[in-house]
């Protein structure tokens, strides 16, 4: 028996039960709940928008149950076998490329639970994206020849890469890659044994504090005081952060409201559940709005709907200019990047968009790779 918040995962089981809140949706093979979702699923990009703008525009569609984006495309569920007879693809039928892709199990959860949870799909789906690009050629995280040494073992190797402004940019690997130290070194928690860190503007081998009051964090563990209540974590950070008086108080109301939190004030933060200690502790991250927002594993454990909430908050904050630096091992979310690195074992593997390294392992038999695709062929070909 198995249980997970991942759909892919449950794909490779022979019977699925789909639970929410204690209850059984549904119960069957991931063949039959594919079967029934026959001709909802859709990919569709547009000459003229982005992934990001495209996906808002999706998601406000009536007949339009889920969006998300896959590399420089949006993956839509309709809810018949016919995309709907909207305006927006009666208006810009020559500028969108709409093609049908098999279902996956996913689909059908999701399908389900927004059904079950409209109010909270309307959250998921809330989020406003400007149709022009915000990322600058400006480069807000340097990187350059960085080593890291714990004894006689090198933990990361001769890393470089840079960050542009308003990307979200994705380290990508498995557990020991190196990802973790890498982002205790840009966060000023750990120095480099060798090599050049710089954070908007600020090199952190000579004034890591300075850096670290312009960035956000918000870890795997979602970085909370389980025993302080929503309002006294908020009260907490708002203070470390070094907010004052009026400006203390509207930083707080604006958490509460962006994050819906009210109704949960005074719980526990280590009492609420998985989705809800992850709005918290992006909340607590954002309070003194960082220029660079760093995630380190953040939608671990969460189920699909707060996963897609929790991206299109991401993906509003990089619209309106703020950095996003991410660490993932969920391979779907690499999509979400702009561009990525995978690490393998210190060092950089491959570096490019989510679309450019799917492409270096198409072949015959593999002619539409995802990413997980790539990440593992692109490791085997490196370890032969």
């Amino acid at each position: 028996i198995l249980s997970t918040a991942y759909l892919d995962e449950a794909e490779r089981c022979s019977d699925v039960v789909l639970l929410d809140e204690g209850n059984k949706l549904d119960q069957n093979s991931p063949e039959n709940f594919n079967k029934a979702m026959q001709g909802h699923s859709y990919q569709i990009s547009h000459s003229e928008l982005s992934n990001r703008p495209l996906q808002t525009l999706l998601s406000s569609q009536p007949g339009i149950v889920d969006a998300v984006i896959q590399g420089d495309k949006v993956r839509i569920i309709s809810d018949n076998t016919e995309l709907p007879d909207l305006p927006l693809f009666k208006q810009d039928h020559e500028k969108l490329s709409i093609e049908r892709v098999a279902p996956r199990l996913e689909d059908a959860f999701v399908a389900r639970l927004k059904k079950q949870h409209p109010a909270e799909a309307m959250l998921a789906a809330k989020v406003s994206v400007n149709s022009k690009t915000s990322i600058t050629e400006e480069a807000v995280i340097q990187v350059e020849g960085v080593d890291r040494w714990f004894g006689d073992f090198q933990a990361v190797k001769k890393l470089s890469f840079t960050v542009k402004r308003g990307e979200i940019f994705g380290l990508l690997g498995a557990n020991g890659a190196g990802k973790t130290t890498t982002f205790r070194m840009l966060c000023g928690l750990l120095p480099p044994s060798n090599g050049q860190l710089r954070v908007v503007g600020v090199d952190l081998r000579k004034a890591a504090a300075k850096a670290r009051a312009r960035i956000g964090y918000m870890s795997q563990k979602f970085s909370l005081y389980a025993n302080l209540s929503v309002n006294e974590n908020l009260a907490f950070f708002s203070s470390a952060y070094g907010l004052r008086n009026t400006q203390r108080k509207q930083r707080i109301q604006w958490a509460i409201q962006q994050f819906d939190l009210e109704s949960n004030l005074d719980s526990d933060s280590g009492d609420l559940p998985l989705g809800y200690k992850q709005r918290l502790a992006m909340a607590c991250a954002l309070m003194h709005e960082p220029e660079i927002l760093f995630l380190d594993e953040p939608t671990s454990g969460v189920d699909p709907l707060a996963r897609r909430e929790f991206w299109n908050r991401t993906n509003q904050l990089a619209a309106s200019g703020v950095t996003v630096l991410v660490t993932t091992h969920f391979m779907e979310e690499a999509e979400y990047c702009d561009r990525l690195v995978i690490m393998r074992e210190g060092d950089i593997l491959t570096a490019g968009t989510p679309a450019d390294i799917k492409k270096q392992v198409i072949s015959e038999a593999c002619p539409n790779p995802t990413m997980e695709d790539a990440f593992i062929q692109l490791v085997e070909a490196k370890q032969s």
